[in-house]
């Protein structure tokens, strides 16, 4: 009997999207033949290995409104032609050619939004670009059985703004069992500074990196890993250099799961301090937070409603006090500086990720998808 048929779009290059890639995993292991489709980059790397099939579709335009509509466009047609007995759509930016499909097909549409899109700070600001994707999803979620998203505080707004049943599935990692010994000498690293580390694929402006970086001024005996990208980067790197604390920083371009998990490992704090801007921010709960406590890592965080009760409950690290850099670098230094908090930290982490993983979250998943399996 042929395996039931799953195509999952989303619209990045498909090299480091950890939920997007748990979930292919998840609905492989079920028994289902997994599609995964994206987009292919300038710099994407190779694409990873998987059992799965993999398209990255070569776009025309690489950002603004002919983007969108190409890569809808380009989708649509992507579906057509290739029918599936399922599909999974992650965020409002798949969601449209998704839905036309499942109209015209009445195939089955699971929905999964990873973040408050049309709460960005890259749309909020915009009326009429926040306007064309709230028509798309007052006209689509309405009409949805249910969707997934990440924390329950969004699912509790999508459920009270469309009347949609919202499922939350939080960014937990999958327990990993390493034998290999990480430290710092087989990663050419010193013993003797203090590494902090702020990882994520959207290092984007007003999520605290700026503050980060100045509060290097008042930090000695430190070095800041910077790893994965973001469109204020660049700026970062001009700024480390005007404040002269080059030698206090490091910037490393995005890398697979298990390379940065070994940067992560060695790390003495995780940082977490997007600012409370936008709804989207607000409401937030970062993969990179599950990530530091799978490597034990203390985290330093700022008191988003989300992230605070993960760090409150778990008592795995601390909340800061201001973005404000000199403040910042205050309580950088007053973490660092209290070894017996740190090891209870770690300690926590260790108790957290055994509730806080993917073996324990993909039971949500596990009823949802099945049911298009008879």
């Amino acid at each position: 009997m042929a395996k039931k048929r799953v195509i999952v779009s989303v619209i990045n290059d498909l090299a480091t999207d950890q939920r997007v890639s748990r979930s292919c995993s998840l609905l492989f292991e079920m028994g289902y033949e997994v599609w995964l489709i994206g987009r292919l980059l300038p710099h994407s790397p190779p694409l990873p290995s998987h059992p799965w099939k993999m398209h990255r579709m070569h776009l025309l335009f690489r950002r603004g409104a002919m983007f969108y509509a190409e890569f809808n466009f380009r989708l649509f047609l992507y579906l057509i032609f290739h029918p599936a007995d399922l599909l999974l759509a992650n965020d409002l930016d798949t969601l449209l050619p998704n839905y036309l499909i499942h109209v015209l097909r009445k195939t089955p549409l699971v929905y999964d939004s990873h973040e408050f899109f049309t709460e960005t700070p890259e749309v909020i600001h915009r009326p009429l670009v926040r306007g064309v994707w709230l028509t798309i999803e007052r006209n689509i979620l309405p009409h949805l059985e249910m969707m997934i998203t990440v924390n329950q505080s969004l699912a509790e707004i999508f459920h009270h703004k469309y009347r949609i049943h919202a499922v939350a599935v939080r960014n937990v990692p999958v327990i990993r069992h390493v034998d290999e010994k990480i430290d710092r000498a087989s990663l050419g690293l010193s013993a003797e500074k203090d590494i902090l580390i702020l990882q994520g694929s959207g290092i984007n402006i007003h999520r605290g990196a700026e503050e980060l970086v100045a509060s290097l001024k008042f930090l000695d005996n430190v070095l800041l890993f910077i790893v994965g990208g973001g469109d204020v980067i660049p700026q970062l790197k001009i700024m480390a250099k005007n404040l002269r604390v080059e030698d206090k920083i490091e910037f490393f371009n995005r890398m697979p799961a298990e390379e940065l998990r070994k940067f992560t490992m060695v790390a003495d704090i995780g940082l977490s301090i997007d600012k409370d801007i936008c709804p989207n921010y607000h409401f937030s709960l970062p993969n990179k937070l599950f990530d530091y406590i799978h490597a034990s890592l203390p985290i330093l965080a700022s008191p988003l409603p989300e992230i605070r009760k993960i760090i409150e409950h778990y008592q795995v690290g601390r909340i800061i006090h201001s973005h404000q850099p000199e403040i910042l670098a205050h309580d950088i230094q007053d973490m660092l500086n209290d070894k017996d908090a740190l090891a209870f930290y770690r300690h926590n982490c260790l108790k957290a990720k055994e509730e806080l993983n993917w073996e324990k979250e993909k039971q949500i998943l596990i009823p949802i998808y099945a049911k298009y399996l008879q």
